[in-house]
């Protein structure tokens, strides 16, 4: 099955090496298919999502919230969510137009 939208994250990875920590980023990619959406190491089903938001940081840096029925999972953005969040919003509204129920 195709994904309708992706949305690049990253992770801060840390690693020790003799004696330093070093931190560095981490590049992945979120997928939204029209029944889940999926991340390198989580899937969340369509129905367990409850709602997704951004809040900046400050330039283009951000925390993306993925609020589901198990808890919020958050996300570090480099760049705008708002077309993912969109087209999940927009797909939610016409299954609810479509059924009468989310």
């Amino acid at each position: 099955m195709k994904w309708v939208a992706q949305l690049p994250y990253y992770k801060i990875q840390r690693e020790i090496k003799d004696g330093e920590q070093r931190s560095f980023p981490c590049n992945r990619l979120m997928y939204l298919y029209k029944d889940r959406v999926v991340t390198r190491h989580r899937e969340f089903p369509i129905k367990d999502i409850l709602d997704m938001s951004y809040r900046s940081m400050g330039g283009s840096e951000g925390m993306f919230y993925l609020y589901t029925s198990k808890g919020v999972y958050t996300y570090l953005l480099a760049c705008d969510p708002e077309s993912f969040i969109n087209t999940f919003k927009e797909r939610q509204m016409n299954k609810i137009e479509r059924t009468g129920r989310p």
